[in-house]
C-alpha cells in the first residue's frame, strides 16, 4: 500500500541546493578574481581577504547574537566577501573593506531576516555606501601592471573620460577584454566574466534573460545614442569598461533581488540598462550600475505579480461583480 501513500509537498526536489549554486558562482568568480589580484598585486589579495574573512564572520556573529542558525556553510556569506572585494579599487584603504562587509552582511542582510529576506543587493548596497561615505577612497584606481599600491598614480577609467567628454582612445579593444585598464579589482576583465557567465549558462544557475536583456539595452542605446566618438565607439567602451558585465552577470541575476518570471526577467534586465544608461550619460557620477540595479530591486515584486503566469482555465484578472 506504500504507492497510496501521499506525503506534503514538494513532491520532487530539485538536486542543487543553497551551497552548491554558491559554489558555482565561486567558480565563475574565481577567473576575474585571479586576474585582478595578477594585474594590481598582492594587495588585492588582502582586500580579497579582509573581505571574505569579515563577511563569514559578521554573518556568523550577527546570527549567533540573534539566536539563529549559523547558515556560513551555505556559501553565500563567502560570494558576498568575493563580489564585495571585486567592487572595490585596489588603492582604498583596508579599513574600509570591513565597513563594507558589515553594512552587507548586517544591516542590509541579517536584520532583515537572513538570507532570502533582503529586499536590495547587500553588495551593492554596501558598494553605495562606501561610495556616497568615502567617495575619493572609491574612485581612486591605478593602471595595472605597475606594482599598484596605496602610492600608485592614480589614473581616469574610460568611463570617467567620457563622463568628460573625452574618448578614450588610449584603450583598445584587447585591452578592454582582457583587462590593462584602471577600474576595481573584478571588474577589468570583461572576457574571464563573459567566461563566467557562461559556466553559469551550462550549470543553469541563472538563466540568460536579464544579462542579455540588461547588456543588450546599453549596447543598443549607446549604439543609437553615443555621447562622444561614433556609436560604435561609445557602445564598446560603454560595454566593456566599468561595471556592467559585473553587476550584469553576477548581481542583477541575484534569487533574492531579482524577479522568477521570465517577463519579470527581461523588462528588470532592459529597465536596468536603462538606467546605467541614463545615469552615466546624464549624471554626474561616471558608472551608474550599482545605482540602477538597486533602484530596480525595489518594485521586483510588483514585476513578478504582473507577469505571474495564470491558470490553466482561468483569466489573468477576474471581473468584479457589481452589487445588485
Amino acid at each position: 500500500m506504500d504507492q497510496f501513500r501521499v506525503g506534503i509537498s514538494p513532491h520532487v526536489r530539485h538536486g542543487d541546493t543553497t551551497r552548491t549554486v554558491m559554489l558555482d558562482v565561486c567558480i565563475a568568480l574565481l577567473p576575474s578574481v585571479i586576474w585582478g589580484i595578477y594585474a594590481f598585486g598582492l594587495r588585492a589579495l588582502f582586500i580579497c581577504v579582509i573581505s571574505l574573512v569579515c563577511c563569514i564572520g559578521f554573518e556568523a556573529i550577527c546570527q549567533g547574537i540573534m539566536r539563529r542558525p549559523v547558515t556560513v556553510s551555505d556559501g553565500s556569506a563567502a560570494v558576498s566577501g568575493l563580489l564585495l572585494a571585486m567592487n572595490l579599487p585596489v588603492t582604498v584603504p583596508l579599513w574600509i573593506v570591513p565597513i563594507g562587509a558589515f553594512f552587507a552582511m548586517v544591516v542590509v542582510k541579517q536584520l532583515f531576516g537572513g538570507l532570502g529576506k533582503n529586499f536590495v543587493n547587500p553588495v551593492l548596497c554596501a558598494r553605495v555606501i562606501l561610495f556616497v561615505s568615502f567617495p575619493a577612497a572609491m574612485t581612486t584606481y591605478v593602471q595595472p601592471f605597475t606594482g599598484a599600491a596605496v602610492d600608485g598614480i592614480s589614473s581616469a577609467t574610460p568611463l570617467s573620460a567620457m563622463n568628460q567628454g573625452i574618448l578614450p582612445q588610449d584603450y583598445t579593444l584587447s585591452e578592454l577584454l582582457c583587462g590593462t585598464m584602471p577600474g576595481c579589482i573584478g571588474e577589468v576583465s570583461s572576457l574571464l566574466l563573459l567566461a563566467g557567465f557562461l559556466y553559469l549558462l551550462v550549470r543553469r544557475v541563472i538563466t540568460w534573460h536579464i544579462p542579455v536583456a540588461y547588456l543588450g539595452t546599453v549596447a543598443l542605446i549607446t549604439l543609437i545614442f553615443p555621447a562622444v566618438g561614433s556609436g560604435v565607439e561609445y557602445m564598446t567602451y560603454s560595454m566593456f569598461s566599468g561595471g556592467l558585465i559585473l553587476g550584469a552577470v553576477f548581481m542583477a541575476t541575484d534569487y533574492v533581488t531579482s524577479p522568477v518570471t521570465r517577463g519579470g526577467k527581461l523588462v528588470y534586465g532592459v529597465l536596468c540598462g536603462l538606467l546605467t544608461y541614463l545615469i552615466r550619460r546624464f549624471g554626474s557620477y561616471p558608472e551608474g550600475v550599482s545605482f540602477a540595479i538597486l533602484m530596480m530591486n525595489v518594485p521586483v515584486w510588483y514585476l513578478d505579480r504582473f507577469f505571474r503566469p495564470r491558470a490553466y482555465g482561468t483569466a489573468r484578472f477576474k471581473k468584479k461583480e457589481g452589487k445588485a
